[in-house]
């Protein structure tokens, strides 16, 4: 049968098979969606509508109550997937969802989904993708690069999830979405799933009913090769003098930090942390001794560390950032290193097949108790000062406005340290029992924190989270704070106001590093829009490379009240916390903090120069 060019093909030269009239309306392929993410928690799912997924979010909030899940409607989708990796994170590598439109939407999330990948975070990126009749109709559609290929987006994203479903008919949509969703959770990694337009509100008998549980296969180690690793790491741990454990950030992945607490409760040696995975190990245990991170690790705990004869590292990442480039003093005959699913003690043996969480707890029972290490810790601690008051009117300062961070902790708070000098900055706070802990140190990309704040706090309804972002991330993400307020979270935000991109100056200084300065206030007030009540005073005047602190405050309720306060010395800065964490409770924060372009934690000087030197290798040789 001949077809017109532009026209629509005849009904019988549809793909799509006919809906089974047996089908009840509510077993439809978006409702089983919902259905499956509400099951394994994602009951938020980050949004952005565009014409392809319109029908798709209609049906994944059509299934409601303890089935359903909430769409949360993001600024664009770059913010969305930032959101879903924070609401991951949040349910301690659970879940986290977010659905957007065909290519334009899917290519501008493809940058989170990335970045959840590199911290290995279970992140289902759903699209809305070309109505299923034009697969292989050798049809143009927009949101595309212009031609008759759809399949630009999906090659895209194969490199950066486990796991693609192109659903373009229903016979296999069942399968497909539940395969994919199995695997996010069993590798931990994102999974990418495209839903033909035309399909989502479509009934089919294999809807029809509430879906089986998922039943993941429990990984298994090989036991024989679990004791011949205990037995082996035991003998190399027994006979060291003063040996230590360092935790690293794929414990989480390996569902193994509660195995380490264990191991370190076991053995006495002393307990340290690598950066990326400060939080996951708890920092009031007694034998605790820091972040090891090289040359800007915890005073002290680089000293320990380095001079051990032996030491174990659960789940470690040595890159770039994480090595200070490349500067550790470690020996790798010293070194026993437990991956996920393998252990490698010294130069070999290598044992494969055994899960970190079953080789720790084993080797819990296998070790002699050994404190020496920690008896040489308690020997060269010193207990850190804290900053000297301000004088009355001295500008604050950046240690200043920590100090004050970390008065502020508690089990029920949650902090998120955002790329550049917050890095160092947090990571010297000590975290109360419960508190939390997240940033983004493997992929680094700014603006992350923005997104991953809104996410983790749909999570996260006990805690309040503690955002630390600086003025230049700020910029890349910042719309998604009108999404706090639409939502009525109560984060506190500190914007910390340099002037530009201070890690990268300290990496490799130039014109370039130096942004645009915004009124920050006056944005938070652009997102209010006059909705409600706003009343708004400001005292004093900022000027950049001055110290000074702004602070809004926003409640959200049935009016919107948002009370901008100019606060410059450490004095106006306690009243602002004051009403933060009182009467102001309930409310979203907004701190600006305005601080001279030099003022920098000496770590951020220490690292950025290593860095730099790494990055600045010359070529080798031909």
């Amino acid at each position: 049968m001949d077809t017109a060019i532009g026209s629509i093909p005849a009904a019988t030269d549809a793909a799509q098979p006919a809906p089974s009239s047996s089908a009840p309306k509510e077993a439809t392929l978006g409702r089983h969606l919902a259905r499956r993410l509400a099951e394994v928690g994602a009951r938020d799912v980050f949004t952005v509508p565009g014409d392809f997924n319109l029908t798709l979010l209609d049906e994944l909030e059509a299934e409601t109550g303890s089935t359903g899940v909430r769409l949360v409607g993001c600024c664009n989708e770059l913010n969305a997937a930032y959101a879903a990796d924070g609401y991951a994170r949040a349910r301690g590598g659970g879940v986290g969802a977010c659905a957007v439109t065909f290519t334009v939407g899917g290519l501008s999330a493809i940058n989170a989904v990335a970045g959840a990948f590199s911290e290995n975070l279970p992140v289902v990126c759903i699209v809305g993708g070309p109505n299923s009749n034009d697969y292989g109709s050798n049809r143009i559609l927009h949101h595309t690069i212009g031609l008759p290929d759809f399949t630009q987006e999906l090659r895209c994203f194969q490199t950066v999830t486990c796991y693609q479903a192109v659903v373009n008919n229903l016979e296999d949509a069942h399968e497909q979405i539940d395969t994919a969703i199995s695997t996010a959770i069993r590798e931990s990694k994102p999974v990418y799933i495209s839903i033909s337009c035309n399909l989502p509100s479509i009934p089919h008998p294999t809807f029809s009913r509430h879906p089986v549980p998922f039943f993941l296969s429990p990984r298994l180690s090989n036991q024989m090769n679990l004791e011949a690793a205990v037995e082996a790491a035991a003998a190399f741990l027994n006979k060291a003098v003063k040996p230590v454990l360092v935790g690293g950030p794929k414990m989480r992945v390996s569902k193994a930090c509660k195995a380490f607490v264990e191991l370190a409760d076991a053995c006495g040696y002393p307990v340290a942390v690598m950066p990326s995975a400060k939080g996951l190990v708890p920092e009031h245990h007694s034998r605790f001794i820091g972040t090891y991170w090289g040359a800007v690790s915890t005073p002290f705990c680089a000293e320990i560390v380095e001079s051990a004869d032996a030491y174990l590292f659960a789940g470690p990442i040595f890159n770039d950032y994480s090595s200070v480039g490349y500067s550790l003093l470690l020996k790798k005959e010293k070194a026993i290193i437990v991956q996920p699913e393998r252990v490698v003690i010294g130069h070999g043996p290598a044992f494969g097949c055994v899960l970190m969480k079953d080789f720790l707890h084993a080797l819990a029972t296998r070790l002699k108790k050994n404190t020496a290490a920690y008896e040489n810790y308690r020997r060269i601690y010193v207990p850190p000062g804290e900053p000297l008051s301000s004088e009355p009117g001295e500008p604050l300062r950046v240690n200043i406005l920590f100090k004050h961070v970390q008065a502020m902790l508690s089990g029920n708070s949650a902090i998120i340290a955002e790329t550049g000098d917050s890095w160092f900055n947090c990571q010297k706070l000590k975290l109360p029992e419960g508190c939390g802990y997240e940033f983004q140190m493997q992929y680094g990309s700014i603006g992350w924190s923005v997104g991953a704040t809104l996410g983790y706090a749909q999570a996260a309804k006990d805690k309040r989270i503690i955002a630390c972002i600086g003025d230049g991330s700020f910029q890349v993400t910042a719309q998604e704070v009108s999404t706090m307020l639409r939502w009525g979270q109560n984060n506190i935000i500190f914007l910390i106001n340099n002037g530009g991109y201070t890690i990268e100056v300290e990496i490799h200084d130039g014109p370039y590093n130096v942004i645009k300065n915004w009124n920050y206030t006056g944005l938070v007030e652009a997102f209010h829009n006059g909705e409600g009540k706003c009343y708004t005073a400001k005292v004093g005047n900022c000027m950049l490379y001055y110290y000074a602190i702004t602070v809004s405050l926003v409640t959200v309720a049935i009016d919107i009240l948002i009370l901008c306060l100019q606060v410059r010395t450490e004095e106006e800065l306690k009243e602002a916390l004051k009403e933060a964490l009182g009467p102001k409770k309930d409310c979203l924060c907004f701190i600006e903090v305005i601080v001279h372009k030099d003022d920098t934690s000496k770590e951020l000087l220490e690292w950025g120069s290593r860095v730099s030197a790494a990055n600045s290798r010359p070529p080798n040789p031909q």
